[in-house]
């Protein structure tokens, strides 16, 4: 008899252990399309939940209740329901879980002829969406309660000044249910608040409006699931396009959507649903009855909001509720990267010295440079004094040959007018040689003066061509004095630079005079000076060549040195304020030696335009 005890013992024993390693079957029964949000999220995370906290192995199918996108069809509907309860016809579920209030609608509707005993769990749903009568015992609800008012209210805190709210959601039997909530509940703000439901256009239609709302409008978003046109929606990509194209902030209340486009407010969310559904869930597969699983009706929690968005429609923190939680606050710099910051302060502190120091000795450095400007300006107009002495001769034989005339031409004028009739053809031919003479004589002046001229440096847009033959006509008294052949040869076009015009005149005077001096032992029939102008793409090139015997090779590299010089009684300046003057211009003085005979200095300068 022990024997058939423990027998019977040991049997039981391998029964209940296979029971509890049985898998479960449990169908997840959802209101729209499984994989678009927000159904997609609360499905994940109580897959999620039940895959942590359950004990046994589970078997979880999904199905979509067909008639949640279209009115009612009470065939389609027996269709379907048929459909599932021959799929299971060999073995029942252990669990259906509803998703949204299409599905609880349905099996509701359909509960004697699909699965009446199997349990139900109704999740994801408002409270008003099931029939609380049509309950039995093998049901039970994790329900929701959403509280429209309080949602619009909300709106009107953080954005006071709003008069319209348009209500963004679709046309499907669902969402039209919801819209009469709306309607019935929010009347009493219908004295402040606009409303404008958007449910009877189609998407394309919906972003057009919403784009081209009133100042002080907002958008309510509630995922259009199927539009006007029946057309249905993935909600996070709608939601990304009525975000780009809307003119107005938008809110909701499904943290779901809460990733960038939603400022924020009370919101339901997915996790909190799916840990209390779980819950519920393991104890209905453990064996407890359905109608004594009881939980509580699901509230908002702490409002939360977008600080980006915040940001961007100007809403103060100080209007959000008390106890709001404020999410992608960008974190200032010093919390991100205290000690990063703190070393390079200490670097930055550390160089700080240093750079003081470099500071100081640069603006000593450019003091003496100021100086040694002043000290090179005054020395280039002691340099112009000594030019005007070597010219002096000319400059005397320029003035006496139009005051020569003058003074002859008065003579013959008063003699004219001693006859007993005065020839007045002649005597205004004579005048006019006077003015032609003294315009003459005060050109040479004009031109000395401007020679010996301090006025300071300003770089001014001219002509280099146009210099070259002021230059020219100047010294054209000294080289017939000195039998001197002044050539020149300029391009036809200008060419324009910035510069100071009687600097690169006392330059252009300095070279040529270099080369006079340089021919003075050879014959008269020989002296010859070439003045050349070119331009070599962005750049003006002067060259003043001459037929002497060039500069020794060893002595090319001293020539623009202060003190050098091969002249007796010279200073040795001219060169070297020569070249500080073109360098000054920003260009460049080198010397060389022609082929065969002569030595030539060329003057690259940078072109520019000639203002107008």
């Amino acid at each position: 008899m022990r024997l058939v005890w423990a027998a019977a013992v040991i049997t039981l024993m391998i029964a209940n252990s296979g029971a509890a390693n049985a898998p479960k079957r449990v169908i997840f029964l959802h209101s729209y399309d499984q994989n678009l949000k927000p159904w997609s999220e609360y499905a994940k995370a109580l897959r999620r939940e039940l895959d942590l906290q359950s004990q046994w192995p589970l078997v979880i199918e999904d199905f979509s209740v067909v008639t949640g996108r279209v009115d009612d069809n009470e065939n389609a509907e027996l269709k379907f329901a048929g459909y599932l309860s021959a799929l299971f016809s060999n073995q029942s579920p252990d669990l259906i879980i509803t998703f949204g209030g299409p599905a609880a609608v349905f099996v509701q509707r359909h509960r004697r002829e699909l699965f009446p005993t199997t349990p139900v769990l109704m999740t994801a749903v408002d409270q008003r969406r099931v029939e609380e009568m049509a309950l039995t015992e093998n049901d039970t609800v994790v329900a929701v309660r959403q509280n429209i008012p309080a949602l619009f209210r909300n709106i009107l805190q953080v954005l006071p000044g709003t008069k319209m709210i348009a209500v963004v959601m679709g046309n499907s039997p669902n969402e039209r249910f919801w819209i009469g909530e709306m309607k019935s509940e929010l009347e009493p703000l219908k004295d402040r608040l606009e409303l404008l439901f958007l449910n009877e256009l189609s998407f394309e239609d919906i972003l057009k409006r919403a784009a081209t709302l009133p100042p002080n409008s907002a958008i309510f978003w509630s995922q259009p699931q199927v539009d006007a046109i029946g057309a249905v929606h993935e909600g996070e990509t709608s939601l990304k396009r009525l975000y780009q194209d809307a003119n107005a902030p938008i809110f909701s209340y499904d943290d779901s959507f809460f990733d960038g486009e939603i400022v924020g407010g009370p919101m339901t969310s997915a996790a909190n649903n799916a840990r209390t559904a779980t819950v519920a869930a393991i104890r209905i597969l453990a064996g407890e009855s359905p109608k004594d699983v009881k939980t509580k009706l699901l509230e908002y929690g702490p409002a939360k909001y977008d600080w980006r968005l915040l940001q961007r429609w100007g809403i103060s923190e100080s209007r959000l509720p008390p106890g709001s939680e404020i999410h992608f606050r960008e974190r200032a710099a010093w919390e991100l990267y205290r000690w990063q910051i703190a070393s390079v302060g200490f670097v930055i502190l550390l160089q700080a010295s240093l750079i003081s120091g470099l500071v100081f000795e640069r603006r000593r450095r450019l003091h003496a440079e100021v100086q040694a400007r002043q000290r090179s300006a005054e020395l280039a107009h002691i340099n112009r004094y000594s030019i005007a002495g070597e010219l002096t001769a000319m400059i005397a034989h320029e003035i006496n040959q139009p005051l020569g005339a003058i003074l002859a031409n008065a003579e013959t004028a008063e003699l004219i007018f001693k006859t007993p009739t005065p020839n007045l053809r002649e005597i205004r031919e004579i005048l006019a040689d006077i003015r032609r003479d003294d315009e003459r004589a005060g050109n040479v002046i004009r031109r000395l003066r401007s020679l010996l001229n301090r006025a300071p440096f300003e770089l001014k847009n001219i002509d280099l061509n146009e210099v070259v033959r002021e230059t020219m006509q100047f010294l054209s008294a000294l080289a017939m004095a000195r039998e001197v052949d002044l050539v020149s040869l300029s391009t036809p076009s200008p060419l324009p630079i910035k510069g100071d015009r009687i600097q690169l005149q006392q330059v252009i005077l300095n070279l040529i005079v270099n080369a006079m001096d340089a021919m003075s032992d050879m014959p008269s029939a020989e002296r010859r000076i070439m003045v050349s102008s070119a331009r070599d793409g962005e750049i003006a090139e002067l060259a003043v060549s001459d037929v002497g015997p060039g500069i020794p090779d060893e002595k090319l590299k001293e020539v623009f040195n202060p003190f050098f010089t091969t002249k007796p009684q010279d200073m040795g300046m001219g060169l070297s304020i020569a070249r500080t003057i073109v360098e000054t211009h920003g260009g460049q003085l080198s010397a060389e030696n022609r082929p065969g005979r002569g030595a030539m200095f060329r003057i690259r300068l940078p072109v520019a335009a000639l203002s107008n």
